[in-house]
């Protein structure tokens, strides 16, 4: 799994490219997630477009780094996935509790009018 970090502003975009799998896919999310937010990013917006297959190991730590940053007041969206990334996460019932887009500057508006709480933006 490969990982590009740019910035829009106040907002981090996160494009993820592979496979999200047991192993290195899964650790890589988690250590990004884990810096970014230690780094105090309120925003995050995770773009799963290059995203080839996703495992249950894959699907674990996506559902924990998120969980984990929204206790710390972060809000995450996600960005454009493959069919087969959806199908994954239709079939174990997680896409249904996830805030996806197909557009960027869509993902980005609502990442700004997410509420963030006072003292944490």
């Amino acid at each position: 799994m490969e990982v590009d970090i740019r910035q829009v502003d106040d907002v981090i975009i996160v494009d993820l490219d592979g496979r999200m799998i047991a192993g290195v896919g899964e650790r890589i999310l988690h250590d990004v997630m884990n810096q970014l937010v230690a780094d105090g990013w309120k925003r995050i917006l995770l773009n799963l477009s290059g995203v080839e297959w996703i495992d249950s190991s894959g699907i674990g730590e996506l559902v924990a780094s998120m969980k984990m940053a929204k206790r710390f007041g972060v809000s995450v969206k996600l960005l454009r996935m493959g069919d087969r990334v959806k199908h994954v996460l239709a079939i174990s019932q997680i896409l249904p509790l996830l805030d996806v887009y197909e557009n960027e500057a869509d993902a980005i508006q609502a990442l700004r009018d997410a509420v963030v709480p006072e003292g944490m933006s």
